[in-house]
């Protein structure tokens, strides 16, 4: 068995909820997005986090806008919508449940 492939599905289970979480207090451009999943050792390509963030789009769980950029194209900016709030509000509880259930299963504590 591939140890590093257990542990890519691993990170790409939690990486929707990860984007959710990093929009939560507003909108961020997706080179910010990964660099936020950078600084928490989540690395992530752009031919990952594009497709993602589309789908969390048609799920009606983002919104973006246009702005325009001095120094290149036009920007994307991706932000929560009223929708993506609640998703994940509920995720977070999930996340919560998981935590505890999966730290008894394996004898740790969650931190």
């Amino acid at each position: 068995m591939n140890i590093e492939n257990t542990k890519a599905q691993m990170r790409k289970g939690v990486l929707e909820y990860c984007i959710l979480s990093i929009l939560k207090d507003g909108e961020a451009y997706t080179s910010d997005i990964l660099e936020s999943l950078k600084d928490a050792k989540l690395l992530v390509v752009e031919g990952t986090i594009y497709p993602l963030l589309t789908r969390l789009k048609n799920s009606g769980l983002l919104s973006y806008r246009w702005e325009e950029s001095t120094s290149g194209p036009p920007r994307k900016y991706y932000d929560l919508t009223e929708t993506g709030h609640l998703f994940l509000n509920e995720l977070s509880t999930t996340w919560s449940n998981l935590q505890t259930a999966v730290s008894k299963v394996t004898n740790t504590t969650k931190k």
